[in-house]
């Protein structure tokens, strides 16, 4: 009876920090920051990110993606900064 109540003090407090660390969640990743320039190639509506892309690969950027700026969407290369 001794050893299990000597026992109770360690698990108790290994539950708790079992729970404590469950709660934060897990542990980001922090993510590297991007840096978007317009196409200056990329010509018309931008309705594809795909073919965005595309073009900024032509202008040595590794992507790109449609945003909206106003009232028309427009090609904007993304690298990481």
């Amino acid at each position: 009876m001794a050893l299990s109540r000597r026992m109770a003090a360690p698990v108790l407090v290994f539950l708790l920090l079992l729970v404590a660390t469950a709660e934060m969640g897990p542990a980001t990743v922090a993510e590297a920051r991007h840096c978007l320039s317009q196409s200056h190639h990329f010509k018309g509506l931008c309705v594809s990110s795909s073919n965005c892309a595309n073009v900024c690969r032509t202008e040595n950027f590794p992507g790109g993606e449609c945003k909206t700026e106003g009232a028309t969407r427009k090609c904007f290369c993304k690298r990481i900064c």
